[in-house]
C-alpha cells in the first residue's frame, strides 16, 4: 500500500531549517489534502520568513508553533493530536559541539528523549528522526549525540508497549547548498580568489534536500520500526568541489577541523553484520528477537551484505566530476551558477 499523508497531521521540528522547507513544501505538492502541518522550531524570524512562502492563506494546514525540544511539556503540548513526527531538529555545527558540550546534548539527546516521550504519550503513529553520516563510528560530540539519539529512536520500538506506533531512522550525508556547508562556504568565498582546503584527500558523500525527503517518505511508508536507512549516494573529493566552484582560484591547505574525519562513514563494519541491501538503499535492522530478517529480506526483496562490507565516502562506487558537481549546483543551488 503506498504511502498517503492526506488527511493526516504532521509535525516537524526543526521545521525551518533547510530540510523542514523542502519537506513542507513536497507535502502540500504530493498530499494537497494534509490535514494539519505543523512547524516547530525556536526562531520567531525564521518561522515569520517561512511564512512569507507558506502563507497560512494559500496553505490552510500550515501551523507555526514556537518551541524548543529540549522542553517538554510544550514538545508535549504540541504533539496533540498529531499522526507523524519528522524529528529535524538539532544542533549540527561540528566545532561549535566540541565547544559547547552541553548545550549539544541538551538539544540533540535530551531534545529526542522529550519527541520519543510525547509522541509515546500523544498517540502519534509513526516517528522518523534525521540522524547524519557523523553518528556511523564518531569522533566528535556532534556525532555521539546523534548516534546516542538514534540508539534511543530504535530502542523506543521497546516501550510502545500495545501502541500502533513505529520509530526509524535516516541517516545520510552532507546536503549540497544546506546552511554551513562546503558549497555555499565556497561560494561566498571564490571572490577573494582562495578557497581554503582542509585536506587534499577529504572525501564526503553528497546528497540533495529533495533525495534526503524522498528517504524520509520511503522511510514513513516502509518501516517497521528499529531500522536506519541508509541511502546509496555518490561522494565527492573537496577538492573537486573548489575546481567546479572556482576553477582559477589558489587551494590553500588550511588543516582538519577539530572533530573532523577525513572521510564519512555511514555503515560501519560492525553495523554491517545487521545490514541489508536494498535497491536503492541500505537497511540497518535492529538485535531485537521479535524482528524476523528473512522475512523483511523477502518482503523487500532485499539480501544480506558480504562480511566485511562497510560504506564510507572513500570506498564509494559513484563519484561526481567536476562537471556534475556544477549540475549538481544549477539544479540545487543556484539556477544561475557558472564557473
Amino acid at each position: 500500500m503506498s504511502l498517503d499523508l492526506n488527511h493526516k497531521s504532521i509535525l516537524v521540528t526543526g521545521g525551518t531549517g533547510s530540510f523542514g522547507k523542502q519537506f513542507v513544501q513536497t507535502v502540500f505538492e504530493k498530499y494537497p489534502q494534509v490535514k494539519r502541518l505543523v512547524v516547530y522550531s525556536r526562531d520567531e524570524l525564521k518561522q515569520f520568513e517561512m511564512s512569507q512562502t507558506f502563507p497560512n492563506s494559500k496553505y490552510p494546514a500550515i501551523r507555526y508553533f514556537i518551541g524548543d525540544v529540549r522542553d517538554p511539556e510544550r514538545m508535549k503540548r504540541a504533539c496533540e493530536g498529531i499522526d507523524i513526527i519528522v524529528h529535524a531538529a538539532a544542533l549540527k555545527q561540528v566545532p561549535a559541539a566540541e565547544y559547547n558540550p552541553m548545550e549539544c546534548i541538551k538539544t540533540n539527546i535530551f531534545g529526542a528523549e522529550n519527541v520519543i516521550n510525547a509522541a509515546l504519550d500523544c498517540g502519534v503513529q509513526e516517528v522518523v528522526a534525521l540522524s547524519t553520516d557523523k553518528a556511523a563510528a564518531p569522533i566528535n560530540l556532534y556525532g555521539a549525540t546523534k548516534l546516542c539519539s538514534d540508539k534511543l529512536f530504535v530502542a523506543a520500538n521497546n516501550m510502545k508497549g500495545s501502541r500502533n506506533l513505529r520509530f526509524s531512522v535516516v541517516r545520510y550525508g552532507n546536503v549540497i547548498g544546506s546552511r554551513g556547508s562546503v558549497v555555499p562556504f565556497f561560494l561566498q568565498r571564490r571572490a577573494s580568489g582562495v578557497l581554503p582546503i582542509t585536506h587534499p584527500d577529504m572525501t564526503r558523500f553528497n546528497i540533495s534536500l529533495e533525495e534526503g525527503v524522498d528517504l524520509v517518505l520511503y522511510a514513513l511508508e516502509h518501516a517497521w520500526g528499529g531500522e536506519i536507512f541508509v541511502p546509496k549516494i555518490p561522494s565527492y573529493k573537496i577538492t573537486e568541489v573548489a575546481k567546479a566552484i572556482g576553477p582559477n582560484c589558489h587551494q590553500e591547505i588550511v588543516g582538519i577541523r577539530p572533530g573532523e574525519k577525513l572521510h564519512e562513514e555511514m555503515i560501519t563494519e560492525t553495523d554491517a553484520l545487521s545490514t541489508v541491501e536494498l535497491d536503492k538503499y541500505y537497511v540497518i535492522l535492529p538485535f531485537t528477537p521479535r524482528w524476523d530478517v528473512e522475512e523483511f529480506i523477502q518482503r523487500f526483496n532485499g539480501r544480506r551484505v558480504e562480511p566485511g562490507f562497510h560504506y564510507d565516502s572513500s570506498n564509494n562506487t559513484e563519484w561526481l566530476t567536476v562537471d556534475q558537481i556544477r549540475e549538481e549546483i544549477r539544479l540545487h543551488v543556484d539556477p544561475d551558477f557558472e564557473a
